[in-house]
């Protein structure tokens, strides 16, 4: 079985790789191979459309530099010696189709951007989520988790790209300095040195700052998280009532704002010191810049070289500054990128247990399910969750489970459909441990609606048929399991019967009220025909206590062959099972029929007595 492995952590920090070190500066490019590849397997074609247009951009320039200096050249020429202006002409006519030739290069460049980005932001949300399709249950209800997924959403799906760009951009730069440096070095080599260095200091500031901007945004998932949350809250049809009638709105708008001043002072401190060197170290270019100037014209006053060279070596060393400042430019945005992608990554290479389970049946389909002393601890916690529990469901018996919240009783179910593993003892179907159970065909012999189950925002009947995948769209199926569940009277009267829109987030949507949603609820469990375990963990809560008792020993009797487990704080409810267990800090404290616990009078004649004296 694999496990899980975690990075160090320091303050409740995961460690990662120091950005501001030398190692861990080239360190972080290690993801630009990955990223570039993604780009390559998304549109191969796109992709080498994208490098040839790039590559036309950065020789382009040079050319039009080299053609405007002999255009000076000649002008002057014709000037003295009283020539044809046809060469000049000629000359402007062939900068014009040079210079359209980088305006439609730079086109380019835009339209196979914009295509990629499209596809490949695509791509990796995809990706995102299809990761997510392959996590465990403990990752989703772990807050450090959150936060990587949180920062993987945040800014991740657009950063492949980014890298990308800036790469194409890096070529089409280096082509153009290449360019450039060829041109320059007929003047002086040393122009050249002086090119590549003026730009230096500030790469270096701003590769410095961008790995502080990356560990801020790391820290900070937590207080963004809160601020999405605290949108939810303010902006969700499901929040408004209570936020409106408890007056909350101005309480969480006011937090929602307390976390921006706080993240807007972090990054108000880094934006001053950032643009402080920044422009400090930028006056150093721009110092050499001028330097390189008054040299070349020394050297035209000298007749050294032309009026037209000293316009091309003024115009080279101007864009050379400028290439070389976008070169560095954007590998300090590729390392950015590389900081933010790990993110991604990280998310991605998130480590979960291999399946290891083949069995498609149990030696003993008359057995049941057996629980053999099973204990059972959240990960992260402390105290045990269930301990030393055991019982045995034969076929055909009904199942309550009794006693306080957070004594153990949903914690049991989450078990039995392996969503968790016990941390001792076992659990057995059909004879055999559910470890060793086909995750597919275990899940398929179990229907389960929780407490907390989901309202999809989606058409009635596909509310419905999301008990059973692979029926989701058969209608016949919806019909039949709504008729079990009780749902059917209700959703025929509905305008458009089980193709009526639920919820308020999209057009002619419909809301139900607590107790339709929770027939729709009971009827997904129908749907899954061969499921021989349904479980009711409190989904009926919503109704009177008269309504639950009628929809249980309806569910009972279509289930009369399957093992039916009901959890439920109604004890009226609860006295029709075959067998009822009182859980208590995840102990089995009672356990037999409701005659049989009356009788003892122990806690759960306890329980019941002062449930029914609320009655009278």
């Amino acid at each position: 079985m694999a496990t899980a492995t975690h990075p160090p952590r320091f303050n409740g920090r995961v460690a990662t790789r120091d950005p501001t070190t030398l190692r861990g500066f080239f360190g972080v490019f290690r993801y630009s191979r990955r990223a570039l590849g993604l780009v390559w397997d998304t549109n191969r074609r796109l992709t080498l459309g994208l490098l040839a247009v790039t590559i036309a951009a950065g020789i382009l320039p040079g050319a039009v530099a080299k053609v405007g200096s002999l255009i000076v050249d000649a002008v002057v020429g014709a000037i003295r010696g009283g020539g044809s202006a046809t060469p000049v002409l000629q000359l402007v006519l062939l900068e014009g189709l040079l210079v359209g030739a980088i305006s439609a290069a730079q086109r380019g460049i835009s339209l196979c951007q914009s295509l990629l980005r499209a596809q490949l932001g695509q791509r990796v949300n995809v990706m995102i989520l299809e990761k997510a399709l392959t996590l465990e249950l403990q990752h989703f209800e772990d807050s450090e988790f959150y936060d990587k997924l949180t920062r993987a959403r945040r800014e991740a799906s657009t950063r492949p790209l980014s890298l990308v760009m800036r790469t194409f951009g890096l070529v089409q730069n280096a082509v153009s300095l290449i360019t450039y440096g060829v041109l320059l070095a007929h003047f002086s080599p040393w122009a050249v040195l002086v090119l590549l260095l003026a730009g230096l200091p500030a790469f270096v500031a701003e590769a410095k700052f961008s790995g502080d901007a990356f560990r801020l945004f790391r820290w900070r998932a937590p207080e963004t998280r809160m601020q999405i949350y605290l949108e939810t809250v303010l902006a969700r049809e499901d929040h408004v009532k209570e936020v409106k009638l408890f007056g909350l709105g101005e309480r969480l708008l006011e937090r929602y704002r307390d976390i921006f001043r706080r993240l807007y002072a972090e990054d108000r401190a880094l934006t001053l010191r950032r643009d402080a060197w920044g422009f400090g170290l930028g006056l150093i270019g721009s110092a050499a810049l001028y330097l390189a100037y008054a040299w070349i014209a020394v050297n035209t006053v000298r007749q050294l070289i032309t009026v037209g060279q000293m316009t091309m070596y003024v115009a080279l060393f101007r864009q050379g500054q400028a290439t070389v400042s976008a070169i560095l430019a954007a590998m300090g945005g590729m390392y950015e990128d590389n900081l933010y992608l790990s993110t991604l990554y990280e998310y991605l290479e998130t480590e979960v247990r291999e399946p290891l389970g083949t069995a498609m049946s149990g030696p003993d389909p008359a057995d049941g399910v057996r629980f053999e002393d099973v204990s059972f601890t959240y990960p992260g916690g402390d105290e045990a969750a269930l301990e030393h529990v055991s019982l045995h469901l034969r076929p055909g018996t009904s199942l309550a489970l009794v006693g306080e919240n957070g004594s153990g009783k949903t914690t049991l179910i989450k078990l039995l459909t392996r969503l968790y593993h016990p941390t001792s003892g076992r659990i057995l179907l059909d004879g055999k441990d559910l470890r060793e159970w086909n995750e597919h065909a275990l899940r398929e012999r179990i229907g389960v609606i929780f407490q907390d189950f989901a309202r999809y925002q989606m058409l009635v009947g596909e509310n419905v048929g999301a008990g059973d995948e692979r029926y989701f769209e058969d209608e016949g199926r919806w019909r039949s399991a709504a008729t079990k569940g009780r749902a059917s009277d209700f959703i025929e009267s509905l305008p458009a019967g089980y193709h009526t829109q639920l919820g308020k987030w999209f057009r002619d949507g419909r809301e139900l009220s607590g107790g339709q949603w929770q027939k729709i609820a009971l009827s997904r469990a129908f749907m899954r025909s061969r499921a021989d375990i349904l479980v009711l963990d409190e989904p009926t809560a919503a109704m009177d206590a008269q309504a639950e008792a009628e929809v249980f020993e309806h569910f009972r009797q279509l289930a009369r062959e399957r093992i039916t487990i009901l959890i439920s704080h109604r004890f009226s409810t609860v006295r029709m099972a075959d067998h009822i267990v009182v859980l208590n800090s995840g102990h089995i404290v009672e356990q037999g029929s409701h005659e049989e616990l009356m009788a003892r009078n122990g806690r759960y004649a306890q329980l019941f007595t002062l449930q029914a004296r609320g009655y009278r």
